[in-house]
């Protein structure tokens, strides 16, 4: 299992609308390196759902149930989408300001490549996120 952060700006799509859906297209990505990460995930990996832009803090945990097809909100080029389920809503957000703050985090991606809405997590990373979530790892 491998394990990722995906971003979305929570006024486009948002962690409540992921669970009221209760599965959702996570589409519209629009990196190169973005998308070979959609690209390299399988079915039964995990992610943490990252609100950006308003928020910017993890506010849940996620499992991919379909791997990367064709996205049908590209109108050209060759983009990906994966379907992705809600596993468990934060106890309490981790904004991204005490993710800079944790010394077991300093080398996460989220730290020092904000900027990628679809990147990987190390297993380490992935249990220290989950405790202050309050989440299962």
């Amino acid at each position: 299992m491998k394990y990722w952060l995906m971003k979305s700006e929570p006024d486009v799509y948002s962690w409540s609308k992921l669970v009221a859906e209760k599965r959702g297209k996570w589409d519209g990505v629009r990196n190169h390196t973005a998308k070979l990460n959609l690209k390299a995930m399988r079915v039964g990996d995990r992610a943490f759902f990252y609100h950006s832009n308003i928020g910017k803090e993890i506010v849940g945990t996620m499992t991919v149930v379909r791997e990367a097809y064709p996205d049908t909100s590209a109108e050209k080029g060759e983009w990906f989408m994966v379907d992705v389920e809600p596993l468990e809503a934060a106890k309490t957000a981790l904004p991204l300001a005490e993710i800079r703050a944790i010394p077991e985090l300093k080398d996460m991606m989220l730290v020092n490549n904000s900027r990628l809405s679809v990147q990987p997590v190390t297993a380490a990373e992935w249990k220290a996120v989950c405790r202050r979530l309050g989440v299962a790892a």
